[in-house]
């Protein structure tokens, strides 16, 4: 059988590269509730397996020790995801709708019951993008004078999945059974305290609603360290990895299925999905001239203000016309994906105004350039060479980046067999072919 491909949009008012809400293509309209409905409409009628909106808990103010240069050149219009899924929970039917929550800023409790709401709300499709965190900007919207090291983090986060998913299972299936006649409305034998008492969290239970319709909700998971990976292994069913190109792909790919199956669970049970940023014109050449006005737009100091935020390491000690230093060891924020980022810099002889540059064209993320028939040829390589399981599609502008994807480039994929022309269940769960949990309380 030939393998499906899953596809997931990336939510976003202005689109991902750093240009492009300045191209003409770009639309300057108000980018209100009506702008995410008709997203979220074109991507169902596409058959997309999920929406993902992303968050940060901050504007970017490291670099030069202020907010001004993020506001100047790319401030982020992101709207907090828990609030527009559960808009578009009612505006939709099929598709799966994840979301971002950071496991440093918020309580296990809280999320649990968000998650769940969600997941009854739409029947069954609600995603949990489970993040960590990696910049002080957000540490200092919270009490805190720094982030949480990159350890700590994470043994943090560890705990925090533990809580949450415990949380989801402390009602059984059955527990709400009302009998009128009676007068009783549920059976509080199938209704079970949390009872957690860990390093992070001490939180009884029993979460205030019925256990979510998938179980639990589906978790995705994104990074790229090791600590990352350890972590995700075990957890996740989703990964939105940064792979930028097809060998490191392929590389990555093998070995984080390799440590799913060390960890016991089946490679199947976890989907990879790397970002994807699609340029597309009617030819390979006009897909080539869009790409480089695209780039001309960026202003390497959007790239920069984005890039210190994300490492904790201010970038505007440096002049931009000086080679990148090497500050690979300086880094505490996302680490793994950085790592790469500067040594290829280095290694490449840029300046730093052209590593910025570079990394507001694409966030490091695959670019696929070309005609639809050339991106989809793209995609379809990347699925059968085993570099992942489907993409995270990230628009380099919008709308018409969103429109060129679903109208041109999915019907090939379709005609291809390798991505559903309907959808064939009523859960994200189901769009990915995951089993549904079974509940721990439940002996």
């Amino acid at each position: 059988m030939t393998r499906q491909m899953h596809l997931a949009l990336f939510v976003t008012a202005d689109g991902i590269h750093h240009g492009g809400w300045r191209h003409p293509q770009a639309s300057d309209a108000d980018q209100g509730f009506g702008f995410y409905r008709r997203l979220a409409a074109q991507a169902e009628a596409a058959k997309l397996d999920m929406l993902f909106v992303a968050d940060k808990l901050a504007v970017d103010d490291l670099y030069g020790n202020h907010f001004a240069t993020t506001v100047r050149y790319r401030a982020s219009r992101g709207t907090e995801p828990l609030t527009l899924l559960s808009a578009l929970a009612v505006t939709t039917e099929r598709i799966g709708l994840g979301g971002t929550i950071s496991t440093s800023y918020t309580e296990p409790y809280h999320v649990a019951r968000m998650f769940a709401s969600i997941d009854h709300l739409s029947g069954g499709r609600a995603a949990w993008n489970a993040v960590t965190s990696v910049s002080d900007a957000e540490a200092h919207n919270f009490g805190r004078a720094e982030h949480y090291d990159h350890a700590t983090r994470y043994d943090r986060a560890a705990e925090y999945l533990d809580v949450v998913r415990r949380l989801w299972d402390t009602w059984e299936e059955d527990a709400i059974a009302p009998d009128k006649g009676a007068g009783i409305y549920g059976d509080p034998a199938k209704v079970h305290y949390a009872d957690h008492a860990g390093k992070w969290f001490d939180v009884k239970g029993p979460l205030s609603l019925p256990r979510p319709p998938q179980g639990h909700p589906v978790l995705i998971q994104a990074g790229a360290s090791g600590a990352f990976q350890d972590l995700a292994t075990r957890n996740a069913e989703v990964v939105f990895a940064v792979f930028p190109d097809i060998d490191r792909a392929k590389a990555g790919y093998r070995s984080f299925k390799d440590d799913v199956a060390a960890a016991g669970r089946s490679p199947d049970a976890v989907k990879i999905l790397p970002g994807m940023v699609p340029i597309i014109a009617d030819s390979d050449d006009a897909a080539a001239d869009l790409l480089g006005e695209l780039d001309a737009l960026v202003e390497p100091l959007a790239g920069l203000s984005f890039m210190s935020g994300s490492m904790n390491y201010d970038l505007a000690g440096h002049a931009l016309d000086e080679p990148v230093p090497d500050i690979r060891d300086l880094i505490r924020g996302s680490k793994g994906r950085f790592h790469y980022v500067i040594g290829k810099a280095i290694d490449e002889g840029w300046t730093l105004g052209e590593l910025g540059r570079w990394y507001g064209s694409s966030l490091s993320f695959a670019k696929m350039v070309g005609s639809p028939r050339t991106v989809a040829d793209e995609m379809e390589r990347w699925l059968v060479e085993e570099a992942c399981d489907g993409f995270i599609v990230m628009p380099a502008f919008m709308p018409a980046g969103v429109d060129r994807m679903l109208r041109d480039v999915v019907p090939l994929l379709q005609s291809r067999g390798v991505f559903r022309h309907d959808y064939a269940a009523s859960t994200l769960l189901g769009h990915l072919g995951l089993d549904r949990p079974a509940n721990s309380f439940h002996f």
